[in-house]
């Protein structure tokens, strides 16, 4: 497939030390666009849109945020934490704007499951259903995401 200038600076900007020391692909070589089609297509199965679960992630972590780096019980299921980091991060999709860093940790106490996320993932799963690639740092697998958020 023949990308697009501004897709192949996008696949640029997803490697190791262009944005962030890990990079966003892990050790998937494949195209983000074919990341993000595998991934669209375990949505389909699981029944939710990335909007949903993005819409999901930024209500947790507004309700985190509120409790300034302390651990809190939600909702009676969710143990959750956001850890502020100092400084902001651009998109790696060239988005125009700063987004602010920090790390939630969200516990499903009645699942036992973990999930960890950013800012930067609930924006780059907003805007354009990316998860990240396999291996990577801060990848979220759909299905488990879906199953501890929900």
């Amino acid at each position: 497939m023949k990308y697009t200038p501004k897709e192949m600076m996008i696949q640029k900007r997803l490697k190791p030390g262009m944005i962030t020391l890990d990079g966003f692909l892990g050790n998937d070589d494949r195209h983000y666009q074919e990341i993000i089609t595998e991934d669209l297509e375990r949505l389909k199965s699981i029944g939710k849109t990335y909007q949903q679960i993005a819409s999901r992630m930024q209500y947790l972590t507004d309700k985190a945020f509120e409790y300034a780096d302390e651990e809190t019980l939600l909702e009676d299921i969710y143990l959750i934490k956001f850890q502020t980091e100092r400084g902001k991060i651009v998109s790696p999709f060239m988005d125009k704007g700063l987004l602010p860093k920090g790390v939630v940790s969200l516990t499903n106490l009645d699942k036992s499951l973990k999930v960890r996320w950013t800012p930067l993932n609930i924006h780059m799963i907003r805007n354009y259903g990316f998860f990240e690639g396999k291996g990577a740092k801060h990848r979220l697998e759909p299905d488990n995401l879906v199953k501890a958020i929900f």
